[in-house]
């Protein structure tokens, strides 16, 4: 069976208030592209463990037009396995992650096909502006990319999300990737192609709360970092070597002063800040370390990267 020219992933979590805005929107969009063949579309919804009445509403949009299909998964998997699902499971020639928030306007998307068409496998939407977003997490965001950037040899567009225009060839590439702990915006870097980009602004959500907090964009940016560099293992031998010429410098300049000066009163003030410097060097190096050994035990484990509890189009 021949699939649709585009898929729209959209995952969710706890969101029966937000789907619907989001569907007619999107549909509207897609329905009034100039180009007939873009009118062939499928928009698959990925229900990540929703505790609300989410996936009942999609089960309605989806009787009411069958190009509204759904995956619902066992349990919440986190938004990077939701991508996953729903780029294995997607039919079009083209995949487009977006959120279902409407921050990252669907009207971008006939500007994407566009671009597509003129021969550019990969197309993600750059912001410019972060309006919507705190003042603190604007400059963390911008922390980020540049460290991310700074560390790994994959480049990630700075103020580019997971809203882009996928290709299938890069589909197939991504579907290859086997690891579980996902970074997906560092996959989509290292899988190459020709990439543009379109501009547009970021709009405050209109409908409900972002399930984002700062604690889980922090484990979000460590996920990001150490999947794509293994530079903060690295270091660790650099500043190790440091320290260890600094002390054998100090070494030399103690015998130095003893044999010209003797021995002097020792300083237990020095010797305290000395002992806890290295010591929290020590626990931090192996923090990082665990980090790493922490991802290469789920690795080992090999289990499903998600689970698929309920299908609503296609298969159903």
């Amino acid at each position: 069976m021949t699939g649709p020219v585009l898929s729209i992933i959209v995952p969710v979590k706890d969101e029966e208030d937000a789907i619907p805005i989001c569907i007619a929107r999107v549909r509207a969009v897609l329905d009034g592209l100039s180009d007939p063949a873009s009118r062939s579309w499928e928009m698959l919804f990925i229900d990540d463990g929703s505790t609300d009445r989410s996936l009942a509403v999609l089960r309605d949009a989806h009787s009411a037009d069958p190009r509204i299909k759904a995956l619902s998964l066992s349990r919440n998997f986190g938004k990077e396995a939701a991508l996953s699902a729903g780029i294995d499971h997607a039919l079009g020639q083209a995949v487009v992650p977006m959120d279902v928030d409407l921050q990252d306007p669907p009207e971008v998307l006939a500007e994407m096909l566009a671009k597509w068409r003129d021969g550019f496998e990969i197309v993600y939407g750059v912001r410019t502006n972060r309006e919507s977003d705190s003042l603190p997490k604007r400059i963390t965001a911008d922390f980020y990319y540049r460290a991310h950037n700074w560390l790994s040899s994959d480049k990630i567009p700075e103020h580019a999300g997971d809203f882009r225009l996928l290709d299938r060839k890069v589909v197939e590439v991504i579907r290859q990737m086997p690891e579980r702990n996902r970074f997906m915006k560092g996959l989509f870097a290292w899988a190459g192609f020709r990439q543009s980009s379109v501009e547009y602004r970021r709009v405050p959500r209109e409908v409900g709360t972002t399930k984002f907090n700062y604690w889980k964009l922090w484990t979000f940016a460590i996920d990001g970092i150490t999947s794509a560099s293994t530079v903060p293992l690295r270091v660790w031998s650099y500043l190790g070597g440091a320290v260890a010429l600094l002390a054998f410098g100090y070494a030399i300049y103690i015998v130095v002063k003893t044999l010209l000066f003797g021995i002097s009163v020792p300083g237990y003030a020095s010797m305290l800040v000395a002992v806890l410097f290295l010591g929290g060097l020590q626990l931090l190096s192996l923090g990082i370390l665990g980090e790493y050994v922490g991802r290469i035990l789920v690795e080992a484990k090999g289990r499903p990267l998600y689970v698929v509890r309920e299908r609503l189009g296609d298969k159903d």
